[in-house]
């Protein structure tokens, strides 16, 4: 991309300046046939930590199909399927530091279970519950924001308080590719960009804004070159390859713990389900669309890589699918053995201290709920 500058000469012929170049880097290393395109990152070879990350792939790709079952039976409610996408919140989980603050939208089961939030109370949540909104953990990480586009908002007012406050970390927003096309997207980039706050933005870039393809919400040929215009780097990322998605990570959020600068990941996956279970993607999904992308995707990648290097073999397929269906299991029943909260506890989520015309609200209901149990 180029910014121009035209005058003219003393003959009056046009003369153009080249005032400043952009380009937007693409990165991936574990390519579609499961080969390094590169002999970097260190990850690439540190065997220990890819078994850990595929491990939570499986976990999480094990969860969300019970979690799809569940609803379809009526057991949970309208759930976001995060299929096809495990490597982007897997890999920005494991970059992350504990002292960092994470900032959900609400496909990110597999970066939050890797911040001490269970599966239990992720299916709480969906479940309709409010308590598995409520983490429990010693992070600062922010709730599920299903809005579109109020996470970039949310994370660059904690980037502040954080540089405001000289704590050591950064703050990492996660949205979809619809929410670049909101205002507040734009917004948030420009404040972070001004100020140099320690925020990383990160795009799961699955190619539908709800059933809005890529190309019909957006005209720019890239996500990530949004960034551009507020004065920092945009980066596009394979979101298939799970090494590049977490090496690109760290290294956006060590520039902004250390130096204050602010950086956007674009990461490009595709959805391999429904919006959510309240949406039938057959209506406008091109027909043969997902079976072509299931090639790419993340899970067999780094399953073929491992074998690829002896670490990896059926057997322990075999294992590891029956360990992640146990864990998976006993989630379930935690959450189905939680006791049902009274219906007052609507009124409970949504101040610190409840307006009076609400207490009496909540007062009148916790009555009336006591006459029905004695009636």
């Amino acid at each position: 991309m180029l910014n121009i500058g035209i005058k003219k000469d003393e003959k009056g012929v046009l003369e153009v300046k080249i005032i400043e170049r952009f380009e937007v880097a693409y990165y991936q290393y574990l390519n579609e046939e499961s080969h390094l395109t590169h002999d970097f990152p260190a990850l690439a070879h540190d065997i220990q930590s890819l078994l850990q990350l595929y491990r939570l792939m499986v976990l999480v790709r094990t969860m969300d199909t019970k979690a799809i079952a569940l609803q379809r039976t009526g057991k949970l409610g309208t759930y976001p399927s995060t299929r096809g996408q495990e490597a982007v919140f897997v890999g920005v989980g494991h970059a992350m530091q504990k002292n960092d603050i994470y900032v959900p939208y609400y496909r990110d089961m597999g970066t939050l279970i890797q911040r001490g939030v269970k599966l239990s109370q992720i299916l709480l949540y969906w479940g309709g519950d409010e308590r598995g909104n409520v983490f429990g953990n010693e992070s600062n990480d922010f709730p599920f924001s299903v809005p579109v586009g109020s996470q970039p908002l949310h994370a660059v007012g904690a980037a502040y308080a954080m540089k405001y406050k000289k704590e050591k970390g950064a703050v990492v927003s996660m949205c979809g590719d619809g929410a670049t096309s909101q205002g507040d997207f734009y917004e948030a980039m420009n404040v972070a960009g001004m100020w140099k706050l320690p925020v990383v933005f990160i795009i799961c870039n699955n190619q539908w804004a709800i059933s809005v393809p890529r190309d019909q919400q957006t005209a720019t040929p890239t996500l990530a070159q949004k960034s551009i215009a507020a004065g920092f780097i945009g980066e596009q990322v394979d979101g298939n390859d799970i090494i590049a998605v977490q090496h690109r990570t760290v290294e956006a959020l060590k520039s902004a713990r250390e130096k204050g600068e602010p950086r956007l990941l674009e990461m490009v996956c595709y959805r391999q389900h429904d919006h959510t279970t309240a949406d039938d993607a057959s209506r406008y999904e091109p027909k043969d669309r997902r079976e072509q992308e299931w090639k790419k995707e993340p899970v067999a990648r780094l399953r073929h890589y491992l074998e690829q290097q002896n670490a990896w073999s059926e057997k322990q397929e075999e294992l590891l699918r029956a360990e992640c269906a146990l864990e998976v299991d006993e989630a379930v029943k935690e959450y189905q053995g939680m006791p049902s909260q009274p219906l007052e506890s609507m009124f409970d989520y949504l101040y610190a201290q409840l307006p009076k015309a609400y207490s009496e609200q909540r007062h009148m209901l916790k009555e009336m709920e006591e006459d029905l149990r004695h009636a």
